[in-house]
């Protein structure tokens, strides 16, 4: 199996915005190198309207830190680039510094398949300044994209309960690595196999399609299609019923699947592509259930999404597997996940952390200052809350323990909840990362999409709905939200913020 990045020439390092290199060099000439720095993604805003997200994109992140070089090519490239005076925009001298660069970050992530909430981080990148600074493009454009499509393969998943969903946007994905991006995160989403045949072979997901109208189409008569279809793939044959008549294509399928049988092989399945579907799903089954064909299963598609699928199911359609393309790839509703990836904490070599915060007219895109971690509570129910909070400070009382936590709204101060003492949380940011070089292999990608599965159970209904979801309670712990709004007050003055401490408990700063 491959690797995404061995599917192109060996350096990527120049998937990135200019100004990441013109920071990293600003870095390199102010002499500020050895400044250490925290950087968190995260999103802000629910996709979909919905109530949550899948987090995905992670494996191929690090691949790329771990193959992170600047070759050649790229440093030739560089000094072609000219300033505004027509002047090289780069010292020579620093290229000798990229070529021999090599990341050197700790990273922290929510592994892949983990349900998430806005203003969480996703990652926690810590590391040198400019070893930060040059991986967030990429970082942002693999997992925005992944999650958006996680997501949202996870919530035609759910509309489609225990029927199989198959991914078949290879055709309407923006680009070759957009549409195996998005096989990879329609299979973490939960997704059962893809048409995308490369993305098969790639990541190992399972493949699986149909044949298109233009076979029948060429040879005419639906029924000789049916048969030289069936004699050519007579273990996988699956028929498109619906290019002249949808229910005599069912007939003429069920014919050819008698044939098969009398050949020692089944009629696996029909597919509909358009029409009513749920009527004729229901009329379809009756006539295979009639003709004996209890286990050939009835495949839908046609610009399917997750409202339409639940729909269709309420109305009594009775498809066993959904075949989704369009919808799904370019993610229809939402076409981007807006994650930022913001620095939260700074330090010079041997001295104690400071907090970073930035500032804005919306609240919602004030950032978070801090060594940010995530905690899921969860008791016998189901999960109850998360709780984000600073390591610098660290959780309230005896919160390594299990103790007392309150949570407060992200956006909104007055909203708050208590988590008692002693119950069971999970740490959501693990170690991934260090110096550079992953510390295990990437899990296979089946053990993403059950980790999904269980998380996405854990869960109560109302956040899963696609209508008004209940919203999950989500928030900073308490001393960090107020840190936080200390450091606002004083950036409003026109002072520079600081984590003083204003009374004694309240927060701390540590090397």
């Amino acid at each position: 199996m491959r690797t995404p990045s061995e599917l192109y020439r060996p350096s990527l390092s120049l998937v990135t915005d200019l100004y990441q290199l013109t920071m990293a060099y600003g870095y390199w000439r102010e002499d500020l190198s050895d400044r250490e720095a925290v950087f968190h993604m995260f999103y802000r805003k629910q996709p979909f309207a919905g109530g949550f997200v899948v987090a995905c994109g992670l494996a191929g992140v690090l691949d790329w830190i771990e193959r992170f070089r600047f070759d050649d090519d790229d440093l030739g490239y560089l000094g072609t680039l000219r300033g505004a005076d027509g002047k090289p925009l780069f010292d020579p001298a620093w290229f000798e510094h990229l070529r021999g660069l090599r990341l050197r970050l700790d990273v922290e992530a929510m592994p892949e398949g983990t349900v998430a909430f806005p203003h969480e981080p996703l990652v926690r990148v810590r590391g040198p300044i400019a070893d930060c600074q040059l991986v967030e493009t990429l970082l942002l454009n693999v997992i925005n994209f992944q999650t958006l499509v996680a997501t949202k393969a996870a919530r035609i998943c759910l509309a489609a309960g225990d029927d199989q969903v198959i991914e078949f946007g290879l055709r309407r994905a923006q680009g070759i690595d957009g549409a195996l991006s998005a096989s990879r995160a329609a299979y973490v989403g939960g997704c059962a196999a893809t048409s995308n045949v490369l993305a098969g072979r790639v990541f190992g997901i399972p493949v699986g399609g149909t044949h298109a109208h233009s076979w029948v189409m060429l040879l005419g008569d639906e029924l000789e299609a049916f048969r030289a279809y069936a004699h050519a793939l007579p273990n996988n044959v699956v028929l498109l019923v619906d290019t002249y008549d949808t229910l005599a294509g069912v007939r003429n399928a069920i014919t050819v699947g008698r044939e098969l049988r009398a050949r020692g092989h089944d009629l696996i399945g029909v597919r509909l592509d358009s029409g009513d579907l749920a009527w004729l799903s229901q009329e379809a089954r009756r006539m295979l259930d009639e003709a004996g064909f209890h286990q050939t299963r009835v495949y839908a598609s046609n610009d399917l999404d997750e409202r339409i699928i639940e729909s269709l199911k309420l109305q009594g359609a009775r498809v066993a597997v959904w075949g989704v393309g369009t919808q799904l790839v370019t993610a229809h509703d939402s076409p981007a996940l807006g994650g930022v990836y913001k620095l939260a904490a700074a330090r010079r070599p041997g001295e104690a952390w400071q907090h970073r915060i930035k500032l804005s007219e919306q609240t919602a895109k004030t950032s978070t200052p801090g060594i940010l971690g995530v905690r899921r509570y969860r008791d016998a129910g189901g999960n109850l809350a998360d709780l984000i909070y600073d390591e610098l400070i660290g959780a309230e009382a005896d919160g390594a323990a299990g103790g007392p936590v309150t949570l407060v709204h992200p956006t909104d101060p007055a909203r708050k909840k208590a988590v008692a003492a002693g119950t069971p949380y999970e740490e959501l940011l693990v170690p991934v990362m260090q110096g550079g070089r992953r510390l295990q292999p990437d899990p296979p990608l089946a053990e993403s999409q059950a980790r999904a599965r269980r998380q996405l159970a854990g869960f109560h209904a109302g956040v899963k709905r696609f209508l008004n979801p209940h919203a999950y309670p989500a928030g900073l712990e308490s001393r960090l939200a107020e840190l936080r709004s200390h450091l606002v007050r004083e950036a409003r003055a026109g002072a520079a913020p600081t984590a003083a401490r204003p009374a004694k408990g309240q927060w701390q700063e540590l090397s």
